[in-house]
């Protein structure tokens, strides 16, 4: 009853196959350059691309559930395959983007929800995961605070609910170990709404120095996503933070709602993260 592992190099991949490892769950890591991966003693690597169906039947071979990355691209091939393989679950990490109004234009949206939609039209079981934004969202920062610069941004006062990656690989876990989440559809959020500047402000607590926050326009902004991203998905990403100027984001479904556990907070993930932050505490490490 093995458990394939799609994303595996990903930051909440990583976390769910080391629990599932852990308590004796076969599990089987697969990335399209499976040499790159790191996997506790004991853990099979597999060649798997989706734009590669000739990789999917040995990577499926034997597998009963499935925790998968959103990928379109080939998304039908792997429905096909996980059928004919018997594959008896799925646990998607989509995003909540997909509740959007917008969200079948979106650039930011469709990419999940397009497999969110080829899995239900292959009639795969399947629990969707949609977490809102992530904690570790915050590395994006660490080239200023490193450099001792401040941090631009175009809505400072953005409210989100930043969920802990680890948080997402709990409930994952639930979900695929579980009868209670299965087949559900979950947005996911952290237990506490913040501003970018109180996200911030947090980090300066947890580094023990000011870090200066400069409001920079729109324009600008995009010019400085736009390296990193295609423009499309810059501009909405950026009409995401204006809505989010109007007032706490909502807090939905978290590990406390779920699995009758404290959500971990941003400060903790903060703390366990400083060193990315700070040249001085990395280095001396």
């Amino acid at each position: 009853m093995t458990v394939l592992i799609t994303g595996a190099r990903g930051q909440v991949g990583r976390a769910v196959l080391r629990r599932l490892h852990a308590v004796g769950l076969p599990v089987r890591a697969a990335s399209a350059h499976p040499a790159d991966l790191t996997v506790p003693a004991g853990v099979e690597t597999v060649e798997l691309a989706l734009d590669r169906p000739q990789t999917l039947p040995a990577a499926l071979d034997g597998v009963r559930q499935v925790f998968l990355y959103p990928q379109p691209e080939g998304i039908e091939a792997f429905t096909g395959a996980a059928r004919a393989a018997g594959v008896e679950h799925v646990v998607l990490l989509s995003s909540a983007s997909v509740l959007g109004p917008d969200a079948e234009t979106d650039p930011l949206a469709s990419h999940s929800l397009l497999v969110e939609r080829a899995l239900l039209a292959a009639g795969l079981p399947s629990t969707l995961l949609r977490p809102d934004a992530f904690a570790s969202n915050a590395l994006g920062w660490c080239h200023a605070t490193v450099h001792h610069q401040p941090i631009q941004l175009a809505y400072p006062d953005a409210h989100i609910a930043p969920i802990h990656p680890e948080d997402i690989a709990d409930v994952a876990v639930e979900a695929l170990t579980g009868t209670t989440l299965r087949g559900r559809a979950l947005a996911l959020t952290g237990g506490q709404s913040l501003t970018f500047r109180e996200q911030i402000a947090v980090l300066a607590e947890v580094l023990g120095r000011e870090i200066p926050v400069e409001t920079i326009t729109r324009a600008q902004a995009e010019q400085q996503l736009g390296r990193f991203m295609p423009a499309a998905a810059a501009g909405s990403l950026l009409a995401l933070w204006e809505a989010a100027t109007a007032g706490p984001a909502p807090i939905a479904d978290t590990t406390r709602t779920l699995l009758a556990r404290p959500e971990r907070t941003f400060r903790q993930w903060a703390t366990e993260n400083a060193t990315a932050f700070d040249a001085h505490r990395g280095a001396s490490r």
